[in-house]
């Protein structure tokens, strides 16, 4: 099959100030337009092409530049290193409620720290408590946006203990380490025997991204659930994927990971998203379930080849793109003597993996 793809070899060149946070936020307005899922192609591009498009996509997402990562403050408590912050989010953590502080700013050997203070508490329960209050504020004062009521856990490492969890919306500030599971939900053509990957399209009303392209399902991971509770949970809840399907068909696939430095709230997201391959019966359609999605439709590999052109009208959601793009390379989609195949592995797991 052609592959539509308008090549635009002077795209990165001609846009030199333009941060992939400031690109993620066209995409974004851009995916408010539906247009139609299945286009025709008209053009055909190189592997070598396709796969500088797939870098493109990857470092989408991965972008943490120099200045940006010498600057940040850690996060500690209890001796542990659980965040990266900006000194101005440091400072704007302080200064909530001054007489009864949650964060202190700390200096040592000309290094500065933020800590929690007495006052937060020494239980996993009360400093939940303490540091949640003080995102509500910033919640009020319209800086933390689309509260979930939803906790993640903070710790030093993903099989470390919960020191303490903080609502969802709010991690970024503290520069934690946040974990997901995105599952490529998989379906082999019965006629050509090649493999189809389900895409969902995001409801008009989230927060983040809407109407963008999705994973068949994917979720962050909450306080009190293994990851495969929770595959299986978002499974049910996302898509309408009984139990007894995921089970038989999933597969854990490792890991990818990231940081994202984003212009517009000067905050770091360290992420590690756990991946899983979800082999579906031929005959099975997914269906909207909690009103996060608004139709699935299934792909083929030319069609997901051609989306990571750099100016495809329907893109799919950035972090997605990467957990896609390694599945692609696991499974033979790419030729590993394409240049750029090694940029692109590399670039897959660039951020922390705690």
């Amino acid at each position: 099959m052609a592959l539509l793809h308008s090549t635009l070899a002077t795209f990165l060149s001609s846009t030199p100030k333009s941060s992939p946070s400031i690109l993620f936020e066209r995409a974004t307005r851009a995916a408010s337009t539906r247009i139609p899922r299945f286009m025709s192609t008209t053009a055909t591009v190189t592997d070598e092409k396709i796969m500088e498009d797939a870098l493109y996509r990857v470092r989408q997402v991965n972008y943490l530049p120099d200045e940006i990562r010498s600057s940040l403050v850690d996060f500690r408590v209890d001796g542990r290193v659980l965040g990266k912050v900006r000194p101005n989010t440091a400072n704007l953590l302080c200064s909530v409620d001054e007489k009864n502080p949650v964060f202190n700013l700390q200096s040592k050997s000309g290094e500065s720290c933020l800590t929690l203070t007495a006052e937060a508490g020494t239980s996993p329960e009360e400093r939940t408590k303490s540091v949640n209050r003080i995102m509500a504020r910033l919640r009020d004062q319209g800086i933390v946006k689309g509260w979930r009521d939803e906790d993640y856990p903070v710790r030093s490492t993903f099989y470390g203990d919960t020191l303490f969890g903080v609502e969802r919306a709010a991690a970024s500030l503290l520069g934690i380490m946040e974990y997901g599971v995105h599952i490529n939900g998989i379906v082999v053509d019965d006629e050509t025997k090649t493999p189809k990957m389900w895409m969902a399209r995001r409801a008009a009303d989230k927060s983040k991204y809407p109407g963008m392209l999705d994973h068949i399902v994917a979720g962050g991971q909450p306080v009190g659930l293994s990851l495969m509770e929770n595959v299986i949970k978002e499974c049910d809840e996302e898509a309408g994927i009984p139990e007894d399907i995921t089970r038989a068909g999933i597969q854990d696939a490792g890991a990818i990971s990231y940081y994202t430095y984003s212009e517009r709230n000067d905050c770091v997201t360290r992420c590690v998203l756990f991946c899983y391959d979800l082999h579906l019966p031929a005959n099975f359609v997914p269906k909207p379930v909690d009103g996060e999605v608004q139709e699935f439709f299934l792909w083929d590999v030319d069609q997901i080849k051609a989306s990571f052109a750099p100016d495809y009208p329907d893109p799919i959601k950035p972090n997605c793109y990467n957990v896609i793009i390694d599945w692609m390379m696991r499974c033979g989609h790419f030729s590993s003597d394409t240049p750029g195949y090694l940029d692109v592995m590399r670039e897959l797991r660039s951020g922390d993996v705690y």
